[in-house]
Parts: C-alpha cells; sequence; structure tokens
C-alpha cells in the first residue's frame, strides 16, 4: 500500500516575511489614504474660504456704493415739510455731523455684517498752504509744548519752509536738493506748497521722527479748501495736534458732541478752558467740506474672552473700544452733487482706521 505524499512545511521564516509585507501595505494604504483625506480637506476648506471671500468684496463693495449715494443725497435740497432729529433740549442736529466717523445707518441699508464709517475732511488738518505760524505751533506740541527745543523747532520750521517753498535757496538751517540727492535713496524736494499726499510729510529732514506713530491720514488732509477744523467732525488724532487741547479736553469734546451739537463760541465755553480756548480759536470753525474718508469692513465677531473683558470694564468703570477692528478698506472720495457719482482720490483696502472708540469718559470722569 502506497504512503500518502505529504506537502512540504512552509518555513516560519517565509511566513513572517509575507505578514511583514501585509503591514507594510496596510500601513502605506493608510499613510495615502490619509494624505487623500487631508488633500481633499483643504481644498474644500480654499473653496470655502474663497468663497466666502468672494460674498464678504461683495458686500463691501455693495456698502461702498450705498456710502456713495448716502453722500449724494446730503447734496440734495432738505425736502419741506422734514422732520429733523433734535437733541435733548429740542436743537436741531445737523444732518451733515453724522459723518465724524460714528458708525452709519444708510438709507440704503447694507449687509447687516458691514460696518459703514465716514469722516469729512473739515475734521482734519489741511497741510497745503497751512501757514508757517501754524505749522510751527504743530511742532511745538509735537516736542513738549512750553518745554521744546527752540533750537530743533527752528531746524524742523526751517526744514518745512525749504520743501514747500517755490526755490532751491537753501535756508541757514534748511534742507534742499544737496541735502536730499545725498540720500541712499536721493530724491528732491517738492518746492512748492501743495503737498500730493499726506505721507509726503515723512520725506521732509526730520519729520519722520517728529510724527513717529501717528496716523497721519487720521489727522491730517491735502485734499479740499478748509483752512479750520470743525470740532463736530475733528478725529482724535487732528485735535491731538491742536494747540490748546490735552488727551481730558479731547475726550470731553467728544463725549458733549456725541449728545449735542457744537455750534457757538457759548458752547465752547462750557467745554474748554478761556486760556486754552484762546490758543484754539484760531483753528476752529464751523464748517463742512465735500471731502470725505469712508471705511467699510466687516463687523468682527467678538470673542468669548474679549466679550468677557468688556463686560469687566464696564462694570468697573473701565473704557474699552467695543470695536476692536483697526484696518478696513478706504476711499477718499468728493462729492460734486446730487447728480453724479463722487470723485475718488484714493483707495487703501488696508487703510488704519483713525480712533473709533466713544468717549473715554470713565478716564476722565466725565458727566454728560
Amino acid at each position: 500500500m502506497m504512503s500518502r505524499s505529504r506537502r512540504p512545511l512552509r518555513p516560519a521564516r517565509q511566513n513572517g516575511a509575507v505578514i511583514i509585507i501585509v503591514l507594510w501595505t496596510a500601513v502605506l494604504l493608510t499613510v495615502l489614504v490619509t494624505a487623500m483625506a487631508s488633500k481633499v480637506r483643504l481644498s474644500a476648506n480654499t473653496a470655502f474660504h474663497n468663497q466666502q471671500g468672494v460674498d464678504q468684496w461683495a458686500a463691501v463693495m455693495e456698502a461702498v456704493d450705498k456710502t456713495y449715494m448716502e453722500l449724494m443725497f446730503k447734496e440734495m435740497p432738505r425736502p419741506i415739510g422734514e422732520v429733523q432729529p433734535t437733541d435733548e433740549d429740542g436743537e436741531i442736529l445737523q444732518d451733515e455731523y453724522r459723518f465724524n466717523g460714528r458708525p452709519l445707518d444708510l438709507a440704503y441699508p447694507v449687509n447687516k455684517d458691514m460696518v459703514v464709517r465716514v469722516y469729512d475732511h473739515a475734521g482734519k488738518i489741511s497741510l497745503n498752504r497751512i501757514p508757517r505760524r501754524n505749522i510751527q505751533a504743530i511742532i511745538e506740541k509735537r516736542l513738549g509744548g512750553v518745554d521744546a527745543d527752540p533750537e530743533q523747532v527752528q531746524d524742523l520750521l526751517e526744514a518745512w519752509t525749504d520743501w514747500t517753498d517755490l526755490n532751491d535757496v537753501e535756508m541757514p538751517n534748511g534742507a534742499e536738493a544737496d541735502y536730499y540727492q545725498s540720500l541712499d535713496p536721493p530724491y528732491t524736494p517738492r518746492n512748492n506748497p501743495e503737498l500730493e499726499t499726506v505721507e509726503e510729510i515723512l520725506q521732509i529732514r526730520g519729520f519722520a521722527e517728529l510724527f513717529e506713530g501717528v496716523n497721519l491720514d487720521a489727522a491730517f488732509t491735502v485734499y479740499g479748501n478748509n483752512r479750520q477744523v470743525n470740532l463736530n467732525l475733528a478725529t482724535r488724532e487732528a485735535m491731538q495736534m491742536l494747540p490748546g487741547l490735552d488727551d481730558e479736553l479731547i475726550e470731553r469734546i467728544i463725549a458733549y458732541r456725541e449728545k449735542k451739537d457744537i455750534n457757538t463760541r457759548g458752547e465752547l465755553d462750557e467745554i474748554i478752558p478761556f486760556e486754552s480756548l484762546v490758543e484754539l480759536s484760531a483753528w476752529v470753525g464751523n464748517t463742512t467740506s465735500t471731502v470725505y474718508s469712508l471705511f467699510v469692513y466687516p463687523k468682527l465677531a467678538l470673542s468669548e474672552a474679549f466679550q468677557a473683558q468688556l463686560n469687566a470694564a464696564e462694570d468697573d468703570g473701565v473704557d474699552i473700544n467695543p470695536d476692536p477692528v483697526v484696518q478696513a478698506y478706504m476711499e477718499i472720495v468728493e462729492t460734486r452733487g446730487f447728480n453724479s457719482p463722487p470723485r475718488v482720490y484714493k483707495v487703501d483696502p488696508y487703510a488704519y482706521l483713525p480712533d473709533t472708540a466713544p468717549a473715554r469718559v470713565n478716564q476722565y470722569d466725565i458727566e454728560y
């Protein structure tokens, strides 16, 4: 009887190699699937954020267009019998004074997640053809007021004069073409009292240090013909440059105009001490302009931590700006009547906002 043949046993080493191959294959497949899933997730996130960006940009542009219309409405004759808003004393509030940076509710509503702020340039200091005594007063205030070094003031004043005069003759302590051509990179002075941009002031010898940390676009303008600053419209940054005003008086002015318009010298007397008003009076007026900076940006969703900080600050009587946004889409425009869209002078998608905080009444113990 023939014996049954037996299959030879697979060596243990061969079985182990097969297991290792299987495990490595499983690992590679897992890595591949994970990478593909990650790539799909990244693509989905990219598409989502791109769509979100497109939607947000469309909402910004819609708000800009409706702000144009708001500015054009301002140029229209007021309807007969229109009921205008009044303050607590029954005095009419000037519609034009809305354009002082407060968040606006437009006639044609915009997306509820968009914030619109408009600044009339009558609330800024005009640098074009500014009198020499006025630029000197600003220099002195920036250098410490009565403690300013007279020699340093004179050097800066003469550098300003050489930049804005119509010739190449250098003043004793000034700076003309020879100085600016020696810089790296070299450039030539303006030699004209009409500056093209606010930032140009930083090119004048010594002025970059003088205005270090200042939001120049918030404080100054080179547009329009206004020679005085309307305190109903003035930015904090502009008022910080004006002689006679310190931080506390600035907050008092803002607190007052949040309730009432400032229309008369008597109303200024209620806010500003006589000595300060003497210094300030030559700088201020009640005119408005046709040039505006408009800012549009998405409302920032406040984190729980920031909201808790706001609530705690309110309970403790501490002033915190409830709007933490500092950059926004900005245009500088000039209105040309109610039947033409405004003329656009400047566009900056990442402009820095002026200080948007409400009056800091707690910090200075101001009563409304």
